[in-house]
């Protein structure tokens, strides 16, 4: 943190939503369950280039066909004539300002790059009718073209002879060869069917022409300012799958669709923009290393690859978003620390300073020609709108009130910042949520929620669902143990071979540090979390007793059959030893190792198209509760990847099935003395 480079902003416009000031506590007043199909979201606000427009995606709940749906919305900058424009996201305004390049559903299937004037006419083609969904579209300089990644189909090919079907017979298909390391991905499925490369298409629609080939991904394209080349990450080597995080910057000619390499530098580099005045490309990467998390360090070079620096090298946090100042002079970009995210600033020259200092995620998407940035911007109170940031004067305005209409008038819980020490002293940092009309004379019971990753981290963004478990009468406590990002390298490293295991004392420090306020009800706490949270909750259960309840969901239970069969392999790089060589560590961490412990009732959720940590990590779990006659139960959720709450009816069903099943064991409320 750079405390002395603070500057102190302004903000204005924000909506008094959801204050906790004395009023009735009436059901009406609390949110209710369902009330989330009445959420609403925006997302990636773009400026027009002349400074006079935004274009935002607004997301709301389609409740008849149980989805989240998406529109482009526009208004002027000072948040006036906000109208719907067009259905779609990932709007990109053309260099001219006289169009727009977005997608949407189009002919022949899925997915599709439209372009619209901005004219009064408004004019829409459909530029692209590929088969496969277009990503990453950018303008060429000059207007005239979109450059996109998508899929290029290549199967695995192996040709057997068995007798042929005779005529009319229905024959089952025949089987899937896969012979790739890396074959299927979460939210996806199978990835073995060919590689993401570069194509370009005219603006006003045609052939897209492929630009990039090889048996390897090519990561999104950024133009450079002569509208030549394409600069783009990847690792383009047959051997790609087994260079773990290995990537490098390239560019590639746009006409000729030669390929030379910019970076050869041991370790990830990705996140390529190219400077205005053509004459840098800033990219964010870190040394090669076994560390489970290491943050990265923001560097630039010429176009040609010569001369990289790195530019953050005293900042422990990983640059997010790079944007060029329209000068060429530096960047800014985007920091999440402490459970925050800030507008950070460097020159070329590696003078750093912040930007903004907010208790908020103030996550910027472009900065303007003339001084004006827009973004978006959350807190524990309010969920996410458009923003603007006057970088002259650091003040940020709020534009839109999409949720006005939803929690005017409701009575949200009260956000408390908590920072303890865990049982070897580290200072752990956490957030309390109080329930609506909260006496602290009186004993509630307690929610402890774990996050994923397990290298994330819990923010001071609106949430929906822990304010609605406190509008139901629970505290609800979050943590950032250690392994958690936005704290350092070291601290995201802290976890290295021994996961779960420290951050185990990190909660358990955390919800005695609450117990210590005395209005817990100890006999009535509860735990649960999702991937790494599950895995951690499904850990806590197998060495306390201490919960009434759990719900370990989407979670690892046995490291060694998960290694194998979760949909990468960079998961073996996370233990010592190959589990072949010495499966000892593997068991070890397992919680299924444990399981003897449980007493502890323990539910678990997963989706049953779960790739990331498949359903057989909760089946393991399942039966050995089960066989030890521990009180469980397996909710497989339909129509999920990983996680349990994708579709707005299963984060429905994810939220009703963790308090039906803590209230099936909550005991008698202990009487206040």
């Amino acid at each position: 943190m750079h405390r002395g480079m603070f500057t102190s902003i302004v903000v204005t416009g924000l909506a008094l939503l959801g204050t906790t000031a004395a009023v009735g506590q009436d059901a009406s007043s609390r949110l209710s369950l369902g009330d989330y199909l009445n959420l609403e979201d925006v997302q990636s606000p773009t400026l027009s280039p002349d400074g006079t427009q935004i274009i935002y995606t607004r997301r709301w709940v389609d409740q008849m066909h149980d989805r989240w749906e998406s529109s482009l919305w526009i208004m002027k900058v000072d948040g006036s004539r906000n109208r719907f424009l067009v259905d779609g996201s990932n709007a990109r305004w053309s260099p001219d300002g006289t169009r727009i390049a977005y997608t949407a559903e189009g002919d022949p299937k899925g997915s599709q790059i439209f372009v619209r004037w901005m004219d009064a006419e408004g004019a829409i083609s459909q530029v692209t009718r590929v088969t496969q969904s277009p990503s990453d579209v950018e303008w060429s300089p000059d207007g005239t073209a979109l450059a996109f990644r998508m899929l290029v189909p290549e199967r695995e090919s192996w040709k057997v002879e068995i007798p042929a079907a005779p005529s009319g017979a229905k024959w089952t298909p025949a089987p899937h060869v896969v012979e790739r390391l890396n074959y299927r991905r979460d939210r996806i499925g199978f990835t073995d069917e060919g590689f993401r490369h570069l194509f370009v298409v005219s603006a006003d629609g045609g052939t897209a022409r492929q630009i990039t080939e090889g048996a390897w991904d090519d990561g999104s394209p950024t133009w450079t300012p002569d509208g030549q080349s394409l600069v783009f990450n990847g690792l383009r080597d047959p051997e790609a799958a087994y260079r773990w995080r290995e990537s490098e910057i390239y560019a590639v000619d746009a006409g000729t669709g030669a390929v030379r390499q910019l970076t050869n530098h041991p370790g990830p580099d990705g996140n390529a923009t190219v400077s205005p005045d053509g004459r840098y490309v800033a990219f964010t990467g870190y040394d090669s290393t076994n560390a489970t998390w290491t943050d990265s360090k923001l560097s630039i070079m010429g176009l040609d690859g010569s001369g990289a620096r790195v530019l953050t090298a005293d900042l422990d946090q990983s640059p997010q978003n790079l944007m060029w100042a329209p000068d060429s002079r530096g960047l800014y970009f985007n920091i999440r620390e402490h459970g925050t995210e800030n507008l950070y600033y460097t020159s070329i020259g590696g003078q750093l300073r912040q930007v903004t200092d907010g208790n908020h995620l103030l996550d910027i998407t472009e900065i303007g020609q003339h001084g004006v940035a827009v973004g978006t911007r959350t807190t524990s109170q309010h969920p996410r709108e458009v923003v603007t940031l006057t970088l002259s004067g650091n003040t940020i305005t709020q534009l839109t009130h999409v949720n006005d209409d939803l929690l005017t008038g409701k009575v949200l819980g009260d956000v408390e910042e908590i920072w303890y020490p865990s049982r070897d002293g580290l200072q752990i940092q956490g957030w309390i949520i109080k329930p609506p009309g909260f006496d602290p004379a009186k004993k509630y019971p307690m929610i402890l929620t774990i996050h994923g990753g397990p290298h994330s981290m819990y923010t001071v963004g609106f949430n929906f669902a822990w304010q609605e478990h406190a509008a139901n009468g629970y505290v609800v406590l979050y943590t950032n143990p250690r392994g958690s990002t936005g704290y350092g390298s070291a601290f995201g490293n802290a976890i290295k071979n021994a996961y779960p295991g420290k951050d185990f004392d990190d909660l358990m420090t955390g919800v005695d540090s609450v117990v210590a306020r005395g209005y817990v009800d100890t006999d009535n706490l509860y735990v649960y979390g999702c991937s790494g949270g599950g895995v951690l909750t499904s850990w806590i259960v197998g060495h306390t007793d201490r919960f009434a309840a759990a719900s370990a969901n989407c979670p690892v239970t046995n490291w060694l059959s998960f290694v194998g069969t979760t949909d990468g392999a960079g998961w073996y790089q996370n233990f010592e030893k190959l589990p072949w060589e010495d499966p000892s560590e593997h068991l070890r961490r397992s919680s299924l190792m444990y399981v003897g412990n449980v007493k502890t009732p323990t539910m678990l959720m997963t989706g049953v198209k779960d790739l990331r940590t498949p359903m057989p990590q909760t089946e393991e779990f399942y039966r050995a509760l089960k066989m030890l006659k521990v009180p469980t139960a397996m909710v497989r959720f339909n129509d999920e990847w990983h996680g349990t709450s994708s579709k707005p009816s299963n984060f429905l069903r994810t939220q009703a099935y963790l308090r039906s099943w803590f209230k099936r064991f909550a005991k008698p409320a202990k009487p206040i003395t």
